[in-house]
């Protein structure tokens, strides 16, 4: 493994964190801190921790020793010294003369130390980087420790790598009971280098940010090495089998959503090393075996679910067999931790054998780190396997950490929101009111995706929408079109709602118009919604979830107007549109709504025509824009608003909400 310690690097931290009065000792700990969590090989999503201990003034303007320890969830990769909470050292030393200290009262004393009563939550580790009398302290996950640590002989094995160099702790839960176990195994011999902690994971210490550093990438690069002189065991690979992913994916997302009645996002993955797993002989055994860590148990549950080629398609069985199965293991483990509450039951993980790797979550967010945790997971396991036999803790301690209060209020703190697990398609998604759409949906947790002919970057960027995946296609080509969907569908699991909003406002007099003007505008305002709508209703009809479908209308659809006629007959067209989805897809719980949205500056209506159409009337362009009623300017952030309300309107169907300030003459009859 790389070290990755640079000197210059190291003193720019120093210079940019004193601008912020933050000292020395600190810098350098946010400096390791991120090098440490910048490698999945060795911390994933909020895992691993690190402390600095320093001095300080209290409220008496006293002298006092402090530790600054990672917040509890926070990510290494990236914290600032709001991720680093400060707390008096000595209190925390004294609790080390306590028998006993439950869970619940040790956060409350770790709270009642903060410097900062503002701070988030320490790490629940904080007592043990407490106990160990240095100045700096590292802990990870390391693949590779983890490698070793899952071993029926594990202690023999780092005595073999390290000698007395490392010095080994039983497992035990996180908290303050492990804390004095680090803290008594250290006293029998200190001048080991680190704590190999079984089953869980390396901590290493220092008197320097470097030195600590250092040790944990020497140690780490130790292990690696070890397992690479080892020799690996024949692997099976079978990746000729014929399967439909596609309808694989869209009916393991109906049984998710039924099963809980929420939305989830599903993605395929099919990489070289995702087949590598998904090919190896006997994975379903070695993968079920329990968790490399603790810590993974949380996201990715007890059992991974493992579907052998000749089962995909009877994978509803499958996926019921899993659940009857977690409901099993709770009731018979649920006396372990008091008041406990079954979770779904559904898995994170399913590995289709020889064809690749299904993970999910309820959101995107989660769905990515439910896969980074399995694949590290997954790791660590196979190379367990080339050393000798992969052995995890016991299933009552799994139960333990994965109904364990403390993560279980880390993971339900944040409060759902409206559209989170729902995969919004946004067409027109790179001009200004599909950008604008995209945007609020996406405030609102919705997965975006965006399709479009081309983006602007800095534009996409500037409404924060630049991780939305994008596709670049032709709505008017009906071949591409389908591949995109099918694409979605292997990224996110299906549609949930569909927001047709692209267009392009065609002008000409009626009477003398090309005719080739009036086909491609049908072509765009028209034929591209009925495109993606019929692709859409498939996709949704075959989820068996219900849905969504809105279309960005026109007063011209209604009300036409001069010189506006191939643009006002697509339109219209797509109005009736609207009218004969909504009759159709009524019996599948699918509804069907519409924006008539006018006078909106935007991409359709731009700075050109938006003056053109002024001067014509006498006006200047805002008299223009504010010819309403109301007289107040419309804008592409108040038709994003009417989209989002239609999604509130779930008894709603074949609905039309209006955005244009007050016409009269274009209003609804």
């Amino acid at each position: 493994m790389k070290n990755l310690w640079n000197n210059k690097t190291a003193l720019k931290y120093i210079s940019e964190y004193k601008k912020k009065n933050i000292n020395k000792d600190l810098a350098l700990r946010i400096y390791t801190t991120h090098l440490l969590g910048k490698n999945p090989k060795l911390v994933l999503h909020g895992g691993g921790n690190s402390s600095v201990k320093s001095q300080g003034k209290n409220l008496f303007n006293k002298n006092v020793n402090l530790i600054y320890v990672k917040g509890s969830g926070w990510d290494m990769s990236n914290l600032n010294e709001h991720g680093m909470p400060g707390l008096e050292l000595d209190p925390l030393l004294e609790s080390k003369k306590l028998n006993t200290l439950k869970d619940i009262d040790m956060v409350n004393y770790l709270r009642s130390n903060l410097i900062n009563s503002n701070s988030p939550n320490p790490s629940v580790e904080t007592l043990l980087h407490a106990y160990l009398p240095f100045k700096f302290v590292d802990h990870t996950h390391s693949n590779a420790f983890l490698s070793i640590l899952n071993q029926p002989n594990s202690q023999a094995i780092i005595k073999k790598i390290f000698g007395k160099k490392i010095g080994i702790v039983p497992y035990i839960m996180p908290g303050f009971s492990l804390a004095k176990e680090c803290a008594k195994i250290f006293k029998k011999d200190k001048t080991v280098q680190g704590l190999a902690l079984i089953n869980h994971g390396i901590f290493t210490f220092g008197d320097t940010a470097k030195q600590s550093y250092e040790r944990m990438i020497n140690f780490v690069t130790d292990v690696e090495n070890y397992i690479s002189k080892q020799k690996t065991k024949s692997k099976k690979y079978n990746n000729k089998m014929s399967v439909n992913i596609s309808q694989l994916m869209l009916t393991i997302r109906k049984n998710f959503s039924i099963n809980t009645n929420n939305r989830w996002i599903i993605k395929f993955h099919n990489h070289k090393d995702d087949l590598f797993i998904a090919s190896t002989y006997n994975i379903k055994s070695l993968l079920n075996k329990g968790p490399v860590t603790p810590d993974h148990v949380i996201r990715i549950k007890s059992k991974i679910l493992v579907i052998s080629k000749n089962k995909f398609l009877k994978i509803d069985e499958e996926i019921k067999k899993y659940c009857l199965s977690y409901k099993k293991y709770f009731i018979k483990n649920k006396t372990f931790v008091k008041n406990c509450k079954i979770t779904d039951s559904l898995p994170r993980i399913i590995v289709l054998e020889g064809i690749g790797i299904i993970s999910a979550g309820k959101k995107t967010q989660d769905q990515q780190i439910s896969y980074d945790i399995f694949r590290s997971m997954a790791s660590s396991v196979l190379d367990a396997e080339k050393i000798g036999k992969f052995k995890s803790i016991t299933e009552k301690e799994i139960f333990k950490m994965e109904y364990w209060p403390l993560e279980r209020a880390k993971l339900n703190s944040a409060t759902p929101k409206t559209l989170e697990g729902n995969n919004v398609i946004v067409t027109g998604g790179g001009g200004t009111i599909g950008m604008a759409i995209a945007k609020k949906f996406k405030q609102e947790g919705a997965n975006i995706i965006l399709i479009d002919k081309k983006y602007n970057t800095h534009l996409l960027e500037k409404n924060n929408l630049h991780d939305c995946f994008q596709i670049n296609t032709d709505l008017t080509n009906s071949k591409k079109l389908k591949k995109s969907v099918e694409q979605i569908i292997l990224n996110f699991g299906g549609i949930d709602i569909l927001i047709s909003n692209a267009g392009s406002a065609f002008q000409g007099a009626i009477d003398t118009v090309d005719s080739k003007i009036i086909k491609e505008s049908y072509d765009i305002n028209f034929l591209s919604h009925q495109n993606i709508s019929q692709l859409a209703v498939q996709t949704m009809k075959k989820q068996n979830t219900g849905g969504l479908i809105l279309y960005n209308l026109s007063k011209q659809a209604i009300n036409p107007g001069k010189n506006f006629g191939p643009y006002g007959l697509a339109k219209s067209s797509t109005l009736f549109l609207m009218k004969q989805y909504a009759l159709e897809c009524g019996k599948y719980n699918i509804r069907v709504n519409g924006v008539n949205a006018d006078r909106i500056e935007s991409g359709l209506l731009n700075k050109k025509l938006i003056n053109q159409r002024a001067i014509s009337r006498g006006l200047s362009k805002e008299k223009y824009l504010s010819n309403n009623l109301l007289k107040i300017q419309v804008l592409a952030a108040d038709v994003a608003e009417a989209f989002y309300t239609q999604t509130l309107l779930k008894k709603t169907t074949a609905n039309i909400i209006t955005v244009d300030g007050g016409n009269i003459e274009a209003s609804l009859r």
